[in-house]
């Protein structure tokens, strides 16, 4: 190893605060440190190469190594590097903002820019409160939001989000956020109480609760309900048939905005550029990120339905809320070539031809006695691990710490496959590749993981 490569690795060691980390890993190990990426891989410090099954943090969406995102990032910064949106404009930010409502549903054409998915979903939730102050009905502040789903870190989100061990250090939180049950129908007879539910059935009964939690509240006290096309957290949980649709039917009948959190879900991560065309419903609001650049600056968005700009196009009515970096010119210069690669690529075509094969691919894995259940869309899968198919009796804590923690996360790493082992939930490992993966990539991902999932059973 070279003496850069050394002193790289000293400073991550030193003085580099990983996300998310429990750094006594890496007590007496070295931090794994990637250095370049080219397609559907990335190359750590060593020259060693991973397939890349988790697009970054489900971002990376037209593959690494793109060199006009990179022309398009230098350019724009020798052009105007950056001027804020505080009661200015630049083109880049107005180009992209018109360019998002053109693929957004109909009438979501206010585009506010943030620079990550967190600071979206906490302007979706601060905007809803003044909304509702705005047209006379100041008591509506509360949110919904679902078991075990990830919204974010800043406060608000993360008061938002519903994975109870994320939340203990940092309470209080911002009070008025409601927890109802998520769309897991691989659980459906535990949470309900109720053996035997179809797919719709369940649907339908998770949809209720969100009228349930609205209705125990005072319906004169909810804002809004946020939920993800697809919930992450716990392990792709793809909406039942009909679910979203009896979700927009209980906001419209209680005045509730349904914010669709598509961090993940948008820009093609299922096939479509919003979450929400996948399964067919128009949200009052959009919260996206991630893909919209693939990564390569950071950006983020609430794309909102014009009725929520109405308060504030007279009078003095402003909304107090801004970031310094958001619709940073640079980022906007880069999302607009992403977004020009995705048109010329159609990568949403290729998604949604390659999705079966993807399915394909990891639900040959039920063979093994360690997979309970392959769920699901697009480009954005999980498998859950169970320790009786028959059963689907789950892992204790301490045994999902040795397997996830203990053996699988690095296991897989070393077999030269990044994804997620989480146990956010029951036990799941994810998947989220670039949209520009295709068979060959899908048979390399299973193929990792049938040689890793076999050694952790015969651990167990």
């Amino acid at each position: 190893m070279t003496q850069p490569e050394n002193d790289v690795l000293k400073a991550a060691q030193d003085h580099l605060w990983l996300h998310f980390t429990r750094h006594s890993a890496y007590q007496q190990n070295e931090i794994p440190t990637i250095v370049r990426g080219e397609g559907s891989y990335v190359y750590d410090i060593h020259g060693k190469r991973y397939l890349d099954g988790l697009a970054g943090l489900f971002t990376v969406q037209v593959g690494h190594g793109r060199q006009e995102l990179a022309e398009a990032a230098a350019k724009q910064a020798q052009e105007l590097a950056f001027f804020p949106l505080w009661s200015y404009a630049h083109p880049k930010a107005a180009e992209l903002a018109e360019r998002l409502t053109s693929y957004a549903p109909r009438e979501l054409n206010r585009v506010f820019f943030t620079t990550g998915g967190g600071e979206a979903v906490e302007t979706a939730w601060k905007l809803a409160k003044q909304y509702y102050k705005l047209v006379g009905k100041p008591l509506k502040h509360k949110v919904v939001s679902r078991q075990i789903a990830y919204h974010g870190t800043p406060q608000g989100a993360l008061s938002l989000t519903g994975i109870p061990a994320f939340k203990q250090m940092f309470e209080p939180l911002v009070p008025g956020s409601i927890r109802v049950p998520n769309t897991n129908h691989y659980r459906a007879d535990e949470i309900t109480g109720v053996p035997g539910m179809t797919p719709e059935e369940y649907g339908r009964w998770a949809a209720d609760r969100v009228a349930r939690a609205i209705e125990m509240e005072g319906p004169d006290t909810v804002a809004a309900v946020f939920a993800e096309p697809v919930q992450n957290a716990g392990g792709c949980f793809p909406p039942p048939p009909g679910y979203f649709q009896r979700l927009r039917e209980i906001c419209d009948e209680y005045d509730v905005l349904l914010v669709s959190d598509e961090v993940i879900c948008a820009f093609g991560r299922l096939g479509t550029m919003f979450g929400s065309q996948k399964f067919d419903f128009v949200p009052d609001i959009i919260t996206c990120a991630k893909g919209m650049t693939s990564g390569y600056s950071p950006i983020g968005a609430m794309i909102a339905h014009e009725r929520l700009f109405e308060p504030f196009k007279s009078g003095d009515a402003m909304f107090a809320h801004g970031y310094t970096f958001g619709g940073h010119p640079v980022s906007a210069a880069v999302a607009l070539a992403n977004l020009d690669i995705f048109e010329r690529e159609d990568l949403l075509a290729h998604v949604t031809a390659n999705e079966p094969r993807f399915r394909e691919a990891l639900e040959g894995l039920h063979d093994l006695p360690i997979v309970g259940d392959v769920r699901g869309s697009g480009y954005f899968w999980g498998i859950e691990l169970v320790k009786d198919k028959a059963t689907k009796e789950t892992f204790t804590a301490d045994e999902s710490e040795r397997l996830l923690r203990g053996f699988l996360s690095k296991a897989l790493f070393d077999a030269g496959l990044y994804c997620r082992a989480d146990d956010r939930g029951d036990p799941v490992i994810q998947f989220s590749p670039p949209l520009i993966a295709g068979q060959k990539e899908f048979d390399e991902i299973a193929s990792i993981l049938r040689g890793v999932l076999t050694e952790a059973w015969k651990r167990l």
